[in-house]
């Protein structure tokens, strides 16, 4: 059984997350097979020409695509309301593959300054050399993106950001990048298509860590494009069919039972950050707490518009520098020390010293990432439980 982009937005995300993209073999299975082969058989040499050469739809070799991974994309692509769906190794391939296809040398992209720092790095020290401009302006700042955004071709951000959960008015960017005929890129990684979709508020492409919420447990590495045809079906597909960062097959299958709860842990997650960042703003020693949902901060009001939660992540700067910060991280015993992030289990890091480490103390500064900042990806533990193990924390300090 399967039924096509229109037919889809007929029923709710829910029911598309578990059923968007499913399509049953003879064996009547009622789980999604997964297809390990790297290849595939064809009826006669007519077949396979006209296969290789795009006369006829079909597969040809799982470098250029594969059912299981067809099955995932078909259903992101369903949750944000797009039509084509590209599937990567990993969230960083996917923003590569965005790269490779939409620029070519002599193109100026526009990017936040509030950026995950492997994406900085790539942006910095790597696509730089290879003829493309980047511009760097504050996420909240719509008079500097205004200025910047003429003759830039993309326009490209997170929201929320990584690690300051700061909030981008998606409407404004998209309409300054239309009015100077600019791509809007949006790194959807932090709140899904469970609790946003960029695309009804006019971002052209979205970008995906399927390696966070969409697998949920910290299982495997994978990454998405969602946006038109038109958009991907060319130049992006190309690059992604030709290079080769494509998703496995095993990958795509466990993101695929990660999209059937999505909804319903995105809003636990939620629910169990909100409490937790309202007690973490009552302790002493906490400088500040960034969580959209919270009242005190500075876009909880755009958040609430373009968002149906406020995620599962969080940060708080505490007064001192990196050894207070490092004695609190230290003493925890339940909280995961590790950089991943949309977890059941709850995580914690030090950006400045971890997912930040390897930009300039200029970009750190520049993005908000102090020495004292540590960002939480809130699980699916009881928060008592959170409580008392961060409360260790606040005691080493």
């Amino acid at each position: 059984m399967s039924r096509d982009h229109d037919d889809w937005k007929a029923y709710g995300p829910q029911t598309r997350a578990v059923r968007a993209g499913e399509r049953r073999t003879l064996e009547g299975e009622h789980s999604e097979p997964i297809f390990a082969t790297s290849s595939y058989v064809f009826e006669s040499a007519e077949q396979a020409f006209a296969r290789f050469t795009g006369k006829e739809h079909g597969n040809t070799y799982s470098r250029s695509g594969n059912p299981t991974v067809r099955v995932f994309e078909e259903r992101l692509a369903a949750l944000e309301g797009a039509e084509r769906c590209i599937a990567t190794a990993s969230g960083m391939a996917a923003i590569l593959a965005l790269c490779m296809g939409v620029l070519k040398a002599g193109d100026r992209v526009v990017a936040s300054k509030s950026l995950f720092g492997p994406t900085m790095t790539l942006f910095q020290n790597i696509l730089t050399r290879f003829g493309l401009d980047f511009t760097f302006v504050p996420l909240t700042d719509l008079s500097a993106w205004e200025l910047a955004a003429k003759g830039a071709r993309l326009l490209f951000l997170e929201t929320p950001t990584n690690p300051l959960i700061e909030v981008g008015d998606l409407k404004s960017l998209a309409q300054i990048a239309h009015t100077h005929g600019a791509l809007l890129a949006v790194d959807n990684s932090f709140c899904s298509p469970a609790l946003q979709t960029p695309l009804r508020h006019g971002a052209d492409i979205i970008v995906h860590s399927a390696t966070k919420y969409i697998d949920g447990q910290g299982r495997c590495l994978g990454g998405a494009l969602v946006g038109s045809e038109a958009l991907l079906g060319g130049d992006v597909y190309h690059f992604v069919r030709t290079a080769g960062p494509v998703l496995s097959p095993f990958n795509a299958w466990v993101f695929l039972k990660g999209l059937e709860t999505l909804h319903l842990r995105m809003q636990a997650h939620s629910a169990t950050a909100l409490r937790l960042a309202e007690w973490l703003e009552r302790q002493p020693g906490v400088r500040r707490v960034y969580y959209p949902s919270l009242p005190s901060h500075p876009q909880h009001v755009l958040a609430g518009r373009q968002q149906s939660g406020g995620g599962g992540m969080l940060a708080f700067e505490l007064d001192g520098g990196r050894d207070q910060a490092w004695r609190f991280v230290n003493a925890l015993k339940l909280l995961s020390r590790t950089a991943n992030l949309g977890d059941a289990k709850t995580t914690i890091t030090h950006p400045a010293t971890t997912t930040h480490a390897r930009i300039s103390p200029e970009a750190r500064k520049d993005a908000g990432v102090s020495e004292g900042l540590l960002r939480v990806s809130v699980g699916l533990e009881d928060l008592e439980d959170l409580k008392r193990d961060l409360e260790r924390g606040f005691r080493a300090c």
